[in-house]
Order: structure tokens, then C-alpha cells, then sequence
């Protein structure tokens, strides 16, 4: 009897968890055969890294403008409908990727990916937020943000396989059929608690009214306590992120000299230390930081500058030593993102009967992803004038930059707990 009981919310939560995992996973696929084939481009179609640079930003560009401007469009039209559209037409804009010749074209292409994608994270995150108790909220986060990280090491190491063996023109129509077909699998099945008519007990900070809008422009956003500490944390983390994720195998190919195979499959290594380092976080908040899960946040950013200078001194030991930096630089570096880009924002989001739950996630992930628009220029430009070593001072200072704006954003916290507890009394 209890086992029919509990089976329809588990059954829903277990069938969500895995197909949100999923499809967003397989946006990985759109975005890490450009780092895997750059230098395909650079070599064959002599695109210098400046221009390389540049289609970086043509591809994050739209994707962090898009998710701030219209963030709010899953909160209005629904975040099943959103995600599913989005996800068929960013496969439908990269099938041809491979039979272009032209820097113009593939920038196009880039742009209208990376505005498809920007809604994805907000709405696979509002989804799955409604469908988990708040007591859990930061586990769940925790684990559902290996997404990311598995899907970057499955991109990249499909990439590989399909560059080896069929060349870099044919590493994109596969994956972008996989997307496609992912999208239509979420407009089937990603549905919400209030469509199926199911209750999820514990859920204390949502309190919407279904169906109700947000009224929140990303302006009022801003101003919200924490919103923008928060944003410049993701801000900075994802500069370095994605530094690692465009241009991590050019460097281990001309600088460290590894073969081209080595160079694409060992700079999974910065992702699967991602997959650990958001999987083990959530848990780790929960408990031992489950009352400001933002100081936990702060360590890991903090550590995420220390591993990437160790990385740097010692990136000629050999594999060995690049592979262990490696890994503990993408596990604190990634780590936090779940948090600082899901748990936080989300839950500031659905406060005092806010159904805003996707614009702000969608705010703090698009801030956030302005700083991967400015990576591409701006490392390509360091990297020419300075070297790789510039590059990653650069990324080591962002790093310890933003864990000072997550302290400040826990201090602001631990005022506001402070401040109810006295008005209580």
C-alpha cells in the first residue's frame, strides 16, 4: 500500500530529474566541438585567433543577452514549452555548422545557438525546483548540475571521435540531431507539478499562485538584496570556466605538446573534476552549511584561484601533475555553480509569492554569461600580447574576485537573518 502511495511523486520526480539531466547535457554537444575544432579552423581555413576569439562571442554573446532580457518567458508561457522550442531550434542551427567555408557564416550560425540555448538552464531549473522539498534543495541542485559538466565531457569527447574519424566538418550533425530530438522528448514529458495535478510536500519557499506572471524586469531584479553579489560570482567563475572549456585543448596542444587526440580527451579532466565537484557540493552545503550555504560557496571559489596557480607552476611536471591540477580546478570551480546559479537565485526568485523563479535564474546565469562573451576577445588578445601564462593570471584573479563578492553576499545574508530574528522579537 505505501509503495503505491509514494510511487506517482517519485516516479515524476525520478522521470524529471533524468530527462531535465539529459537535455540540457546535450546542449554540451552544440557548445564544446568549437574548442575541439579550433584548431582545424585555424591550420585549414587560416582563422587567426583573434577571429577565433570572436566566435566565442558570437555564440555566448546571444546567450547571455537573451537569458537576462527574456528571462521571464518561462514564468509566462511555461518552462516545458520554452525549454522544448529552444532546444529543436538550437540543433536545427548548427546541423550545417560543417558545410560553411566562412568566418561570417559560422558567426551566424554561433549566434542564433546561443540565443536558442539561453533559455534552457532558467527553465530546466524552474521545473525541477517545484518538483523537490526545500530541505533538499541544494542536493538536488548539487547533483542535477553534473548535467553540465557530463554533458561538456560527452560533447568533447564525441567531438574528438567524429573529428578523428570523419573529419571536423562532420563533428557537428550528429549532436545537433541528438538536441533536436531531446527537444521534442521535453515538450512530451517535462511537465510540472500543477499540470499533472500532484502535490510535492515541503515546499515552503513557493508560494505563487498558479499561473500567475512575474512582474519583474531585470531592473527591480538588480536591486533585489544579494541578486548582484551573486551575479558578479557567476560572472567571474564562468570567465574562467569557460577560458578552460575553449581554449584548455589549444594549450595543451601548443604549449605542452600533446597530440591532438591527447590535447581533446585530457582537457575533459577540468569537467570531470566538475561532475565531482557538483555532485559532492550539494551534500556538503546541506550539511554542513545548510543555513548559509553561501560561506560553503565562497571556500570553493577561493580554492578554485589556489588550484589554477598550482596548475600553472607546475604545467610542464608533466600529465600526470597538469591532470591532478586539473581536476581540483575544475571541481571548485564548478562546484558552485548549482548553487550560485540554481539553489540561490531560484529561491530568491519564488520568496513572498514571487513567480520568478526563471527570470531570476535566468538574470544571475545571463550576468553571469557576459563574462563568457568577453572571454573569447579577451583571451585571444592575452594569450597573442602575453602568452598563456597571462591568461591564466588572469583567470586566477577573477577567481579570488569572486569569492569576495560570494562573502559579501553571505554577510548580506547573515544581516537579513539577523534583522527578521529582531523584528520577530
Amino acid at each position: 500500500m505505501l509503495f503505491r502511495e509514494v510511487t506517482p511523486l517519485r516516479w515524476r520526480q525520478f522521470v524529471t530529474f533524468l530527462l531535465g539531466w539529459i537535455s540540457y547535457a546535450s546542449t554540451y554537444f552544440l557548445r564544446k566541438p568549437l574548442g575541439v575544432v579550433k584548431t582545424d579552423l585555424e591550420v585549414i581555413l587560416k582563422i587567426s585567433k583573434t577571429q577565433l576569439g570572436w566566435l566565442d562571442t558570437a555564440l555566448l554573446l546571444p546567450y547571455a543577452v537573451m537569458q537576462i532580457l527574456l528571462g521571464s518567458i518561462g514564468d509566462k508561457i511555461g518552462a516545458r514549452k520554452t525549454l522544448g522550442i529552444c532546444l529543436i531550434l538550437s540543433g536545427l542551427s548548427m546541423v550545417s555548422f560543417g558545410f560553411w567555408s566562412n568566418f561570417y557564416v559560422f558567426a551566424f550560425l554561433l549566434f542564433i545557438n546561443g540565443a536558442a540555448q539561453a533559455q534552457c538552464w532558467p527553465n530546466c531549473v524552474k521545473i525541477l525546483g517545484e518538483w523537490f522539498p526545500d530541505r533538499v534543495r541544494n542536493s538536488v541542485f548539487g547533483i542535477f548540475g553534473t548535467c553540465a559538466f557530463g554533458g561538456g565531457i560527452m560533447g568533447t569527447a564525441l567531438a574528438v571521435i567524429l573529428q578523428t574519424n570523419y573529419g571536423w566538418r562532420n563533428v557537428f550533425a550528429l549532436p545537433s540531431s541528438l538536441v533536436v530530438l531531446m527537444g521534442f522528448a521535453v515538450l512530451l514529458q517535462f511537465k510540472q507539478p500543477t499540470e499533472l495535478n500532484i502535490e510535492v510536500p515541503g515546499k515552503e519557499s513557493s508560494k505563487s499562485v498558479p499561473g500567475s506572471e512575474s512582474k519583474l524586469n531585470y531592473f527591480q531584479l538588480m536591486k533585489i538584496p544579494m541578486m548582484m553579489e551573486v551575479a558578479l560570482a557567476v560572472f567571474c567563475l564562468k570567465v574562467v570556466r569557460y577560458s578552460m572549456y575553449m581554449w584548455l585543448p589549444m594549450f595543451l596542444y601548443n604549449e605542452l605538446k600533446y597530440t591532438k587526440n591527447q590535447a581533446g580527451l585530457f582537457s575533459t579532466t577540468f569537467e570531470i573534476g566538475g561532475v565531482l565537484g557538483s555532485f559532492g557540493i550539494g551534500f556538503v552545503m546541506d550539511r554542513y552549511f545548510s543555513k548559509c550555504p553561501l560561506l560553503g560557496t565562497t571556500l570553493s571559489a577561493f580554492l578554485s584561484g589556489i588550484t589554477l596557480v598550482l596548475f600553472n607552476l607546475t604545467s610542464h611536471w608533466g600529465i600526470f601533475f597538469n591532470n591532478f591540477f586539473m581536476l581540483l580546478a575544475g571541481a571548485f570551480n564548478c562546484g558552485p555553480d548549482s548553487i550560485l546559479g540554481a539553489a540561490v537565485p531560484s529561491k530568491i526568485g519564488a520568496q513572498d509569492g514571487r513567480n520568478a523563479a526563471a527570470a531570476a535564474v535566468g538574470f544571475v546565469n545571463g550576468f553571469g554569461s557576459l563574462g563568457t562573451v568577453l572571454e573569447g576577445p579577451i583571451i585571444g588578445l592575452v594569450s597573442t600580447m602575453y602568452g598563456w601564462s597571462g591568461m591564466f593570471y588572469l583567470m586566477i584573479g577573477l577567481s579570488l574576485f569572486g569569492s569576495t563578492m560570494v562573502l559579501k553576499a553571505a554577510h548580506t545574508q547573515k544581516s537579513q537573518e539577523k534583522n527578521a530574528i529582531f523584528q520577530e522579537v
